[in-house]
């Protein structure tokens, strides 16, 4: 769970939080390709959400991190991991609400080629998905999975011992995680998005139609209409909850000192940069 904060933090420390809007428009232009009067409406609405939750987020960004660093001594359990979780989630859902209104304005201006190039990107990302979540042999599978809990845990404690990889690998050949699952739910939603932009274009969607459908869209993010699906990602959530309380169980109290000092440069290059917004 922490892993998650780590990696939004780590954006700040490693390529600075000014190149955050450039960045992300270019990450959305890769999907879309933007034309001119689109691309100066998504940039201005990205340089707005930035300065936006640069004012109001970091702060409290910072805060969590102050949180956590007081709870690495302590043991961990699942309960509270799975705190850390929702309370992660509260973070993303507040932050999404604030672009909803961008969003509202430019999805119904998209061209059928636009969606189309979605399309096609989604097809790009999913292969890679498959290359790593579904390769034809299990021993593949498995390594590749190790390899993705090994480097998340390492984000935080440091390098693990021999112990520690060994209960990770026990861990992810116990795991519930279902890579054809997931799969065919990554593809429901992908075609859920793509009708759901087609609407709003054969509309002429106005913005408080097209805010209206894509939180509708989002909220079908969390609780997917399809009822296996719901009930694997409950089971999904609850074992991971007690993998990583039992993996932070397992770490020493260097690892613990490291995953703290780590978490303190964080908050520190947090504050400073929510600091230099309000002068």
């Amino acid at each position: 769970m922490l892993a998650l904060v780590l990696s939004g933090c780590g954006l700040a420390v490693k390529i600075g939080y000014g190149q955050g809007s450039p960045l992300a428009f270019r990450w959305l232009d890769s999907y879309v390709d933007f034309d001119d009067a689109q691309s100066l409406h998504v940039r201005t609405g990205l340089d707005e959400w930035f300065a936006w939750h640069r004012r109001t987020q970091l702060v409290d960004y910072a805060d969590l991190l102050a949180r956590a660093q007081a709870e690495l001594a302590a043991p961990a359990t699942p309960e509270r991991m799975c705190s850390w979780a929702r309370d992660i989630r509260a973070r993303i859902d507040t932050g999404f609400g604030h672009a909803a209104p961008v969003l509202a304005e430019v999805l119904p201006t998209l061209s059928l080629q636009q969606i189309s190039n979605v399309e096609r990107k989604y097809a790009e990302r999913n292969a890679e998905y498959r290359d790593d979540f579904l390769a034809r042999e299990p021993a593949k599978r498995r390594k590749q999975a190790i390899k993705h809990e090994v480097e998340r845990a390492e984000m935080i404690y440091g390098r693990l011992d021999d112990a520690q990889r060994a209960f990770v690998a026990q861990s992810v050949a116990r795991s519930p995680f279902d890579g054809e699952l997931a799969y065919s739910e990554r593809l429901r939603r992908q075609q859920d998005a793509l009708a759901m932009m087609r609407r709003l274009v054969a509309r002429h969607a106005g913005p408080a139609e097209a805010d209206a459908e894509i939180r509708a869209y989002v909220q079908r993010l969390d609780r997917s209409p399809r009822e296996n699906y719901r009930r694997y990602t409950e089971t999904l959530i609850e074992y991971n909850c007690g993998f990583a309380a039992a993996l932070h169980n397992l770490s020493s109290a260097e690892q613990r000192r490291t995953a703290a000092r780590k978490l303190k440069d964080y908050e520190d290059e947090l504050r400073s940069l929510a600091a230099d917004a309000s002068t």
